[in-house]
């Protein structure tokens, strides 16, 4: 392995071991929602959502789109489902 796609791999592992940001990754795998649909599903303020919707497609791993004022969020490579199903997996075999 190279030293960049080492690192590469350890950006995401980064991003994804905040508790919010994995429920987001979870709501998004249905599908995609916007802004308002997360902060009622997250129970979160919308300032605290859209920050972690900017970390998350900064390391795209989600991506955006505007229709009119609503921006919706999608997964931006659906491999990320790859990653959190084996590692739910893991956890339940533990």
């Amino acid at each position: 392995m190279e030293a960049q796609e080492i690192k590469a791999v350890s950006q995401i592992f980064k991003v994804l071991s905040d508790p919010n940001r994995l429920k987001i990754l979870l709501l998004l795998k249905d599908g995609e929602k916007n802004v308002s649909t997360l902060i009622e599903n997250l129970g979160m303020e919308q300032s605290a959502v859209s920050h972690q919707l900017k970390l998350l497609r900064e390391n795209k791993i989600v991506k955006s789109r505007k229709e009119g004022k609503i921006v919706f969020y999608s997964l931006d490579d659906h491999h990320i489902l790859d990653i959190l199903e084996q590692t739910f997996q893991h956890v339940e075999h533990r």
